[in-house]
């Protein structure tokens, strides 16, 4: 007789934001392993309907022999939405900054934007709703955070970094849409950086990690795409690498995976994201 099949380990409720009611499905997966005394380290995960499961089954095999591998066990959130697409429109509402209409690139297929311009609406939800909510239901790292997106998650991803740096210790950007709203980006960064060299971004190194670590990665074949996706994903890793290189408390990399599109880089990218976020290091 057939059954069901789950994903071991696996659970998912909906919430509301408090501040803007809006509505999200959030999978989460815990380990089998007991916590360690600190906790568990956790990776929030967005897209979650899309990339959940392939996150899991990563984590699930990467930390199976972590003497081996150096991987650790860790807590996995996906954010979400309840709805059966795997990239619900809603998300370019949450991972948008408010651009002016005349400064938008093109719809797909010429078509309207969905509503835009949630990121701050979104990044509350994320710091008052969601983490707090997850600490009550898990034993959590404080010091072991990370976070990763894709395409506009990506920029939603740079964007924390840029203007919210201690809401994780580890962000991961795949094939950011840095072309966006570039004129925007480019004042986030440089309003990171500068804080930086003024040390105004210091961590508390009693309760978090001593550095932060950034991932920037992109397919081979994306630079075909008219957002020259590959150049500015590249191009920002380098900038930010020249920065990290004079500094001990940011650690930057960049990774281009041969012969992968927009989405098929999506198995690598995590493949990846989970050795950078859960691969222990003495600056760590």
């Amino acid at each position: 007789m057939n059954q069901p099949f789950t994903l071991p380990n696996t659970q998912y409720w909906d919430m509301r934001s408090t501040a803007a009611n809006r509505e999200y499905r959030i999978f989460a997966f815990k380990p089998v392993d007991a916590p360690p005394p600190e906790g568990y380290p956790i990776i929030y995960l967005l897209d979650g309907n899309a990339l959940f499961a392939t996150m899991v089954d990563a984590v699930r095999a990467q930390s199976r022999i972590q003497k081996k591998t150096g991987v650790s066990p860790a807590v996995v959130i996906g954010i979400g939405y309840p709805s059966d697409s795997l990239f619900d429109a809603s998300r370019y509402y949450d991972y948008t900054m408010p651009t002016p209409p005349d400064q938008l690139i093109s719809g797909p297929e010429g078509k309207p934007w969905p509503e835009l311009g949630g990121v701050d609406e979104f990044t509350a939800f994320i710091e008052q709703d969601l983490k707090p909510e997850i600490e009550r239901k898990f034993p959590i790292d404080l010091g072991r955070q990370a976070i990763l997106g894709h395409s506009l998650g990506g920029l939603f991803v740079l964007q924390t970094l840029f203007d919210h740096p201690d809401m994780f210790q580890t962000y991961v950007a795949g094939s950011p849409s840095i072309h966006w709203n570039k004129p925007f980006m480019a004042e986030a960064e440089h309003r990171f950086v500068s804080r930086l060299e003024k040390g105004e971004d210091q961590v508390d190194v009693t309760s978090k990690s001593r550095r932060q670590k950034l991932l920037i990665t992109a397919g081979e074949l994306e630079q075909s795409h008219p957002s020259r996706m590959v150049e500015n994903a590249k191009g920002l890793a380098e900038w930010l690498t020249q920065i990290a290189n004079q500094r001990k408390d940011l650690h930057v990399e960049y990774c281009q995976f041969a012969g992968e599109s927009h989405i098929s880089v999506l198995p690598a990218l995590i493949s990846r994201a989970v050795r950078f976020a859960l691969v222990q290091t003495t600056n760590d």
